[in-house]
């Protein structure tokens, strides 16, 4: 066998086991019978004396077997050639200047418009239209990302004209057209998207410092988040000393411990600012009561404003809103959800 994961006991285990996922990496090939299947055949099973294994059905033809009329081994099995297909989809639409209409997809495909867009939908979990405006965003997201115009990267990524683009730029880049315009006026804001025990994570940055780490579970909401929140800066995916910054904050995401040591750029009202200055006084591993905040900055009856400067805090954990419960130790809303808080606190406390 030329894998190898695929020993010879290994085949025997999957052909016990009808295993469809060791189908394409190997056939059987039963001496008395002179014939050879899918790991997967439902035929009658075979002695392990009479088996003999081949990496596929050219070298199992070779040596004198005939091919399963049941299993069919020698053809693509149903699996494999709705993957393929839809692989060969994906492909056309992603080298495609206009995105192929279902009609083309599926004349291509030689199955109806109908099958296909079930079968694209079932293996991607996505409508080949949103796969095809997914490509389209991709695309302009990284011509901006390279320092492209706004217009270049429009066009670059199969927009025929501009108008197209603004049209569906709400749905697709998180922000208005107009908001579009100004991005590359303003304030430069680089950022990254990485993954982390908490799931998806972005990390953006000015030059005076962090201003936004943000959890979520789709890291192309993340994204859109934040150029809803600068519209009009100028956002650049991070270069390789932008990517040591947001390693590092996802290490001190995963162990609180270590020195988080990077300037931050707070942006909120100067009630906010004091809000989330004591926050960061809290340290890891404790918890205190939004009506201990309010005492803390002076305003004992501003408990309710305290929450919501906690609400609207944007940097998570280096801000640590999470260490913030309510009077009775339980814990309240949390933008990045309840369960990162727990986890968090979880975390902190050495659980």
């Amino acid at each position: 066998m030329s894998e190898d994961r695929w020993t010879e006991d290994a085949c025997w285990n999957a052909v016990q086991a009808r295993d469809k996922d060791a189908d394409g990496h190997f056939v059987f090939a039963v001496k008395t019978t002179g014939i050879y299947c899918r790991p997967s055949c439902s035929s009658r099973a075979a002695l392990r004396k009479n088996v003999t294994f081949f990496d596929n059905a050219r070298d199992a033809e070779a040596a004198g077997f005939r091919a399963c009329k049941r299993c069919k081994p020698n053809e693509s099995s149903p699996e494999q050639g709705r993957a393929e297909m839809v692989a060969a989809a994906c492909r056309a639409i992603e080298a495609a200047e206009e995105p192929p209409s279902l009609d083309e997809l599926a004349n291509d495909a030689g199955i109806s418009r109908f099958y296909f867009h079930r079968i694209f939908k079932d293996v991607t979990g996505v409508t080949p239209k949103a796969y095809a405006a997914a490509c389209r965003a991709a695309r302009v997201r990284g011509e901006l990302a390279r320092g492209g115009s706004v217009t270049g990267a429009i066009y670059d990524a199969g927009y025929n004209a501009s108008s197209r683009f603004y049209e569906e730029a709400g749905k697709r880049l998180g922000m208005r057209p107009t908001q579009f315009r100004d991005g590359g006026r303003g304030t430069e804001i680089k950022f990254a998207v990485g993954e982390c025990s908490l799931g998806s994570i972005l990390i953006a940055a000015t030059e005076r410092g962090v201003c936004a780490i943000d959890f979520g579970d789709e890291p192309e909401q993340l994204v859109r988040q934040l150029q809803d929140r600068f519209p009009k800066a100028e956002l650049i995916g991070g270069d390789t000393e932008f990517e040591a910054v947001a390693a590092s904050v996802i290490a001190f995401v995963e162990d609180p411990d270590t020195d988080f040591g990077l300037p931050l750029d707070i942006r909120g009202t100067a009630f906010q600012q004091r809000v989330w200055e004591a926050l960061r006084t809290i340290p890891a591993g404790q918890t205190v009561s939004y009506a201990e905040i309010a005492r803390e900055i002076g305003k004992p009856s501003a408990v309710r404003a305290v929450a919501q400067a906690c609400g609207a805090n944007r940097i998570a954990v280096a801000v640590p809103c999470h260490r913030v419960v309510r009077t009775d130790g339980a814990l309240s809303g949390y933008r990045w959800g309840v369960e990162r808080k727990r986890a968090l606190l979880e975390r902190e406390a050495g659980q």
